[in-house]
C-alpha cells in the first residue's frame, strides 16, 4: 500500500495515476464497478490495471510502453490473425473474441478486442456491392492495358470515364445522428420524374463533363462527345465506358470513324467497380439526395446543377475520390 501510495505521489500523468488508484480502491474492499464509478473510469480500465499490476507488479503501472503482460497475442499470432481477418469477413467483436480464445487459447474482453483490431489497422464500415458475375481475370487484364495507355499516351491525350445516372425525384433515407429514442421521417415524392445525365470524368484534372437531355442514348452520347472535344481541342480523347447498347450502337461507331480523336474503350462486362464516374454519381446522390426533400422537380434540377457547377472549385475533393485504385470481385466475402 505504501509503495503504491508513493508512487501516485510522483506520478504527473493523470491516466498513469488513475491506474494506481485503482489498485488502491480494490485494496480497500471495493469493487470494480465501485472503483470505475469512484474513478469515472469504465470497469475494463479497472480490471486491465488490476491484471497489470497483478502480473508485472507497480513497475508496469507507471509506463505505457511496459511489455505486454502473458496472455497477449504474441506478434506471430497478431500477423496471423490479421491474415486471417482479410479473408474471413466477422460482423460482430465478440465472434472475433471467440475465434481468438478457441485458436490461440487467449483470452480477450470485446472491448479488448476493438483495442485490438484498431493496432491492427483494421476499422468497422460497410462492405461493398459488386455484381457476382464480374470476371476477375478479364478485369485485371483491362486494368494492365488502362495502365499501359496511362503511361504511353501522347502529352495532349486525356483519359475519360463516361457513364450515365438517372437521378429520382425523390428522397433517399440514409444513415445521420439522431437523439437516442427519438425518431426522424424525410418526407417523400409520390412522382416518378427523374433526370437522364450523360457524363465524362477525367480523374487526372478532376474535371467533369455532362450533358442532360430528356433520355440517355447514342444522340445524347454524340451531343457529350461534342462537349468534349470543345473542351479539349487538342489531342486523343480516351473514353473508357461499359457496354451500354447505345455506347455499341451504329451511330456511335459512325461518328467516332468520322470523328478520330475520339476513342472508345469498353470495360469487361459487369465491371461498374472499374468505371470512377461511379464514384462521383455517388458522390452526386451523396450530397444533393441522401436526406433531401425538395417539394418541386425544379427545385430538384437546381439542386442538381448547383452540384455539378460547385465541382469546379472542389478539385481537391474530386482528385481523392477519382484516384485510379480499383475494387476487384476476388476480394468479396461470399
Amino acid at each position: 500500500m505504501l509503495a503504491l501510495q508513493l508512487a501516485h505521489r510522483k506520478q504527473k500523468d493523470k491516466r498513469l495515476a488513475d491506474r494506481l488508484k485503482v489498485i488502491l480502491c480494490l485494496n480497500k474492499g471495493l469493487s470494480y464497478a465501485q472503483t470505475a464509478d469512484l474513478l469515472l473510469l469504465d470497469d475494463n480500465t479497472a480490471r486491465t490495471a488490476y491484471e497489470l499490476y497483478k502480473t508485472q507488479g507497480i513497475e508496469a503501472l507507471t509506463q505505457f510502453n511496459y511489455c505486454a503482460p502473458k496472455g497477449y497475442l504474441s506478434e506471430d499470432e497478431e500477423k496471423s490473425l490479421s491474415a486471417h481477418l482479410e479473408k474471413h469477413l466477422y460482423a460482430y467483436s465478440k465472434d472475433i473474441q471467440h475465434y481468438i480464445q478457441n485458436t490461440y487459447q487467449v483470452e480477450y474482453t470485446v472491448e479488448g478486442v476493438r483495442k485490438l483490431l484498431d493496432r491492427l489497422g483494421f476499422v468497422y464500415k460497410r462492405t461493398k456491392h459488386l455484381p457476382g458475375k464480374g470476371d476477375v481475370q478479364k478485369q485485371q487484364e483491362f486494368i494492365k492495358t488502362y495502365r499501359e495507355l496511362k503511361a504511353q499516351k501522347g502529352k495532349e491525350d486525356e483519359i475519360y470515364f463516361m457513364d450515365g445516372v438517372h437521378p429520382l425525384h425523390n428522397s433517399i433515407p440514409a444513415n445521420g445522428w439522431i437523439k437516442k429514442g427519438q425518431e426522424k421521417a424525410i418526407k417523400a415524392n409520390t412522382g416518378r420524374q427523374r433526370m437522364n445525365i450523360n457524363g465524362a470524368c477525367n480523374a487526372a484534372k478532376a474535371e467533369v463533363i455532362i450533358e442532360e437531355s430528356e433520355t440517355i442514348n447514342a444522340q445524347s452520347t454524340v451531343a457529350l462527345f461534342e462537349k468534349m472535344q470543345l473542351h479539349q481541342p487538342q489531342g486523343i480523347l480516351h473514353v473508357i465506358a461499359d457496354n451500354a447498347r447505345y455506347y455499341r450502337s451504329k451511330l456511335i461507331a459512325e461518328y467516332i470513324r468520322d470523328h478520330p480523336r475520339i476513342q472508345l474503350h469498353f470495360l469487361p462486362p459487369y465491371s461498374p467497380n472499374l468505371n470512377l464516374i461511379e464514384r462521383l454519381w455517388k458522390f452526386y446522390k451523396k450530397e444533393t439526395l441522401y436526406n433531401r426533400y425538395y417539394e418541386t422537380v425544379d427545385e430538384f434540377k437546381k439542386a442538381t446543377h448547383l452540384f455539378f457547377d460547385s465541382l469546379k472549385n472542389r478539385k481537391i475533393e474530386l482528385k481523392s475520390l477519382l484516384q485510379d485504385q480499383f475494387y476487384f470481385p476476388h476480394l468479396c466475402f461470399s
